[in-house]
């Protein structure tokens, strides 16, 4: 059986008075005895929040602007209140204006201010996999928040990946869909491979201890940077290193990096697509989607040819591929709205 309660709402944090969006918030929602697809069961998981903007009702009292914003893997909710995108997208007369849209940007299960390993179980934490992250999204928004209905799922690497599943899942709950920087298959090939090999890095780092560590292992943060080089363009990576001596120091900078993740929730944030595969349910997504990829992407390469195919099993799907340019960095393009927002832009007005 699960419960759950919505705690008070708290004030802002300092990042947040920086950005002002009208009636920005954050809060926890606790679940309690959340049961895990594996059968493990947490006896009180907490997912935290932060939400732009005012719901808008109508006359049966349901919200009616609600849009849910997924982040990747290394990442948090307040991703999108960064620049890149907050910028572009949040303002006056924006496309989700935080004045006229109820903007809700979860911390993922295993991440942020949310329930992870690193609060204290260490290992013993569930091993969670993707459905059960967006068990516990579905969870926050309809019995948290109350909302049941969607005028947008709108996510970013990790976030888009959950975005075909939101589809899936819930079909008649949104309007609109909009998957980036994803692919709507299992992990396989090289991107299996560079998440493998962090993987391994960690498990058998001489400080690994079975992830039951009470010091950091330090050894598994030198292959870490790996995860950049599939994250970045060549371009852009050569930018950041031009010489021999400035390539070697912008790696001592992403090791330094490192540092400050906890090893058992990077273990977890990489393990965890594991039960990742909506291939064979894309014919039961409903809502008008537009996924949008990056040619430069080395996670999801444009070279395999597989999403005008994968895209063409729902009826109102739509695949576009940015060209590799001056403005695309590889799969982090996905933190610049500007190169994809007039995809956003025709999706709006497609599933008005």
């Amino acid at each position: 059986m699960i419960m759950e309660m919505l705690l008070l709402l708290l004030p802002a944090t300092a990042w947040t008075e920086a950005m002002v969006y009208p009636n920005q918030q954050e809060g926890d929602y606790i679940v309690k005895n959340f049961e895990f697809r594996s059968g493990e069961l947490l006896p009180e998981l907490r997912l935290h929040y932060t939400t732009l903007g005012t719901p808008h009702r109508d006359k049966d009292g349901r919200i009616t602007n609600a849009v849910l914003m997924l982040h990747g893997t290394t990442g948090t909710g307040k991703n999108f209140l960064a620049a890149g995108i907050a910028d572009e997208l949040f303002g006056p007369g924006q496309l989700l204006d935080a004045s006229r849209y109820y903007l809700i940007l979860p911390d993922g299960l295993g991440r942020g201010g949310s329930s992870k390993p690193s609060d204290g179980m260490r290992s013993g934490f569930p091993h969670y996999g993707y459905n059960d992250v967006v068990a516990a999204q579905y969870l926050l928004i309809t019995k948290g928040l109350g909302v049941d209905h969607l005028r947008l799922v709108m996510g970013t690497s990790m976030g888009g990946m959950q975005t075909w599943m939101w589809g899936e899942q819930y079909p008649e709950m949104m309007d609109a869909l909009m998957p980036i920087a994803s692919q709507p298959a299992q992990i396989s090939g090289r991107n299996m491979l560079w998440r493998r090999i962090i993987i391994e890095a960690i498990r058998n780092d001489a400080g690994w201890d079975g992830g039951n560590y009470k010091v950091p292992p330090k050894q598994w943060i030198y292959t870490a940077p790996l995860l950049n080089l599939m994250l970045e363009s060549a371009v852009h990576l050569q930018t950041e290193g031009p010489t021999r001596q400035e390539a070697n120091a912008y790696y001592d900078k992403l090791v330094d990096s490192f540092r400050k993740i906890d090893a058992n929730d990077c273990f977890y944030w990489l393990e965890s697509s594991w039960d990742y595969n909506p291939e064979p349910d894309l014919g039961k997504i409903r809502a008008h989607l537009v996924a949008v990829n990056f040619a430069d992407d080395m996670i999801n390469p444009a070279e395999l040819n597989s999403m005008d195919k994968l895209v063409a099993k729902i009826p109102r799907g739509r695949f576009v591929l940015v060209p590799a340019g001056n403005q695309t960095i590889g799969h982090q393009t996905l933190t610049r709205a500007s190169v994809w927002k007039s995809y956003l832009a025709e999706l709006l007005r497609a599933s008005e």
